[in-house]
């Protein structure tokens, strides 16, 4: 063996040596810094997709938050019947709270309530146009569904309900809709009302529907109350 130092000997053979230098070695032909065209448009997608699903996300919950404050306003619901209201009177009348009992058992019936009422408004100038109304209270999830079962209900035991159309509910929002049966004394005007804390049905007789609409509002001012 040779007692040559290493450092001595001559690289004669192979390739020739890797020069280093002080500049970054470049793996292609992108100048530094530079991103891909379709790595830079996926980056963009899925930052526009994760700003969509956020602002659906706010929505959403922001859609909940809206639901349940309203049933928490509205769950806790009283109906009282007046002896006087929207200038109707009472009847006391044997004939009118058995026709009422009549209604409002139906009604008990048909959805399960924790207080149900019924009775009957006289007209003082005119006893033809005395108003029925029947309904009560409990906590309702879905207002409108409940209020167009009981329409199809009341549709099976006195004719169907026709032209039946949403009308505006007034200060103490919920749904009202009104339409128009039949019965012996001809046609007449059926209105309801739903919100999360009552359910109550009103007839009309010898009323247009706008009338009747316009008198329920003014009805349910008169009888409905909230904690």
């Amino acid at each position: 063996m040779s007692d040559a130092h290493l450092t001595d000997r001559q690289l004669d053979d192979g390739p020739e040596p890797v020069e280093l230098t002080e500049e970054p070695i470049q793996l292609s032909n992108r100048e530094p810094g530079e991103i891909p065209e379709r790595r830079a448009t996926r980056s963009r997608r899925r930052r526009i997709g994760w700003a969509v699903a956020a602002v659906v996300g706010l929505a959403g919950a922001g859609a909940l938050g809206v639901a349940g404050w309203r049933v928490a306003q509205e769950k806790d619901t009283q109906l009282a019947t007046p002896d006087q209201v929207a200038g109707l009177a009472r009847d006391d009348s044997e004939r009118a709270r058995s026709t009422a009992d009549y209604l409002r058992s139906g009604l008990a019936a048909d959805i399960e309530l924790d207080r149900s009422v019924g009775v009957v408004y006289r007209d003082p100038a005119d006893e033809k146009r005395s108003v029925l109304l029947f309904g009560g209270t409990t906590l309702l999830w879905q207002p409108e569904r409940d209020l167009d079962t009981l329409f199809g209900l009341m549709s099976d035991e006195t004719g169907k309900v026709t032209g039946l159309r949403e009308v505006p509910a007034g200060d103490l929002g919920g749904v009202m809709k009104c339409g128009t049966t039949s019965g012996e004394g001809g046609d007449f005007a059926v209105c309801g009302w739903a919100d999360h804390g009552s359910v109550v049905l009103g007839m009309f007789p010898a009323r247009t529907l706008d009338d009747s609409a316009k008198l329920f509002r003014e009805i349910r001012a008169g009888i409905q109350t909230r904690d």
